[in-house]
């Protein structure tokens, strides 16, 4: 999977990564030139007092420095840019496909872990090919060059080179062998701390609440240090590999100086030569080095490559058609035929042969107790979820044959849980429609019963709201993302129990003024509470993923047992309701 991510997100800036290829060779091959000039100084210029030769020869190597440092800078810049843009890149890759998951694909993979693929993983990935750059395209180059130049100082001590790199190069291997296990468990265990330390930011409140601290405190330390255990034996293998390489490196050194001072004594070589032997063997064992560094950064990048490859590939289970429907002229009609849906693993559906149809400018109310699949079957009108089985359509049409984007622009959802991003007021309700007036935006908030806490804001529509609008009430949350709704008027709304935190007078005049405003549209609404849905023209009964009553408020009392079972219940819980 790493090769591939390379060839595909590497592929665009072939042209700079050519150059870096040309620039380190230059500056690589100038680098092993500098010991035969240095070779040549010694024996042709020190050994025979030559200063004029010492002095032109001196002028060569700082030319050839100037090249060799113009050359590196010039490498790195483009290696740096690269290596950047191809993190850009596949991060933006990675962003887009979660785009397009369901609700199923991100709870497979969890919150916590994608993010720390699209950023962690990323990084490692990205870090590798940086080090490629700057390193490793310079070191079989160096290794070579290194070999041929050494070759053709002296013949004689290559032996040595048989020795020393193949030892460096086998203990090296021994130990990254051990490190991939390591590395594969520490992504885990970055994603285990990921997600412990997001629970407990999410849900600061219930940890308070309940006294918590302790026990949320324990757990971050059982991940954090399950993680630093993890790190510390993947540390204790990487310390090895400098300790070996140096031990190796001295090594060949003192070899070279006692095999090469006996060759030097019987005339078979001089000291130039066995002074740029001796810096030879130092930049080829210098390079197998700088391929150790890579080497210790392959298998985690290839680790993090794997994951990073998991998202990528995975496709989501809500497949857009291969020939949309992009124009519907009708009004947005609902209608259920049979649907069923399971979850993943699930032993019984959620929901069983439900099929029911909302008329445009009707109200239509969904009822049940929790875990009857109220939201569930408002994920599969919004096409969240696609059904198991049967067919959700729209003005006669099925979902799945609709253009994805139409569908969605047609639909104006408000979730259970009703989320605001990170700006202000305006900027959370223009979200629906980017285009909407300043007056929209009070009209919509007028209707929602928001208009008034919003004026009482220090800046009115322009009031900063924090990440999930943890800065206002829930209320005025659920107002905010009810009037974010109403400023796309769609030609469906969806109210996912997005009522449940406002008092009653304010529920009723909310509903009262939303008759007018949604009088030609589809509407459809999850509600707990019968004083919601009373008005509805007709309400449908959930009991076990089944319905089991649908009809108008009245019929239902008659009618249904669950449904009067559910008045009652509140009734008897709030008798001046």
């Amino acid at each position: 999977m790493l090769i591939k991510l390379l060839r595909t997100y590497l592929k665009p800036y072939s042209r700079p990564l050519l150059a870096v290829v040309a620039l380190q060779f230059v500056g690589t091959m100038a680098n092993l030139y500098l010991p035969s000039l240095n070779a040549d100084i010694i024996d042709k210029g020190v050994a025979k007092g030559d200063t004029g030769y010492i002095v032109s020869t001196g002028g060569w190597m700082l030319a050839v420095t100037l090249v060799q440092i113009a050359c590196s800078i010039a490498a790195v810049y483009f290696g740096a840019r690269t290596a950047m843009a191809f993190g850009r890149d596949l991060r933006s890759a990675i962003f887009h496909r979660v785009g397009t998951f369901s609700g199923r694909e991100v709870a497979r993979f969890g919150a916590p872990s994608l993010i720390t693929r699209n950023t962690n993983d990323v990084q490692q990935v990205q870090m590798l090919v940086l080090m490629t750059c700057t390193l490793m395209i310079a070191a079989p180059i160096m290794c070579v060059g290194g070999i041929v130049m050494a070759l053709r100082q002296d013949v004689g001590l290559s032996w040595l080179m048989l020795v020393s790199i193949p030892v460096l190069v086998v203990s090296i291997a021994l130990i990254v062998v051990r490190m991939v296990p390591q590395f594969r468990a520490m992504q885990a265990r970055i994603d285990v701390v990921n997600r412990v330390l997001r629970e407990q930011l999410s849900g600061i409140r219930v940890v308070r609440a309940f006294v918590r601290e302790p026990y949320e405190a324990a757990r971050f330390a059982d991940a954090n240090a399950a993680l630093t255990l993890t790190a510390l034996r993947a540390g204790r293998l990487m310390v090895l590999i400098f300790p070996t390489v140096m031990l190796i490196l001295n090594a060949s050194s003192v070899a070279v100086l006692w095999f090469g001072a006996a060759r030097v004594n019987s005339g078979e070589m001089q000291i130039g030569a066995l002074t740029a032997f001796l810096m030879y063997l130092m930049l080829i064992l210098m390079s197998v080095m700088m391929a150790t560094f890579m080497a210790i950064m392959i298998p985690r990048a290839a680790v993090c490559a794997d994951r990073i490859g998991e998202v990528l590939e995975t496709e989501s289970s809500v497949v857009p058609p291969p020939n949309p429907v992009k124009v519907v002229h009708s009004r947005a009609e609902l209608e259920l035929r049979d649907v069923e849906f399971h979850y993943p693993g699930a032993a019984s559906p959620v929901l069983r042969h439900i099929s029911f149809r909302a008329g445009a400018g009707q109200t239509t109310a969904i009822i049940g107790s929790t875990g009857a699949g109220k939201t569930t079957l408002v994920s599969l009108i919004a096409r969240l979820f696609d059904a198991t089985s049967g067919t959700v359509l729209v003005d006669g049409i099925g979902i799945r044959e609709l253009d994805p984007d139409m569908l969605w622009n047609r639909i104006g959802l408000v979730p259970q849980k009703p989320y605001l991003f990170t700006g202000t007021v305006a900027s959370n309700l223009r979200y629906g429609n980017p285009d909407a007036t300043d007056a929209e935006l009070w009209e919509a908030l007028e209707v929602a019963q928001a208009a008034d806490f919003v004026r009482e804001m220090p800046a009115g529509l322009q009031s900063p709201i924090a990440q999930g609008g943890t800065n206002v009430s829930g209320g005025q949350r659920q107002r905010l993302a009810i009037a974010r709704a109403l400023v796309r008027q769609p030609e469906i709304y969806l109210f996912d129990d997005s009522f449940s935190a406002l008092d009653l007078a304010t529920d009723a005049r909310l509903r009262a003024a939303l008759r007018p405003h949604t009088g030609r549209a589809t509407v459809v609404i999850v509600s707990q509470r019968v004083s919601t849905i009373t008005d509805a023209d007709q309400i449908v009964v959930l009991d076990g993923g089944a319905i089991v009553g649908l009809g108008r408020h009245e019929e239902l009392l008659e009618t249904c047992p669950t449904y009067m079972e559910i008045v009652q219940s509140q009734l008897a819980a709030e008798p001046a309701a």
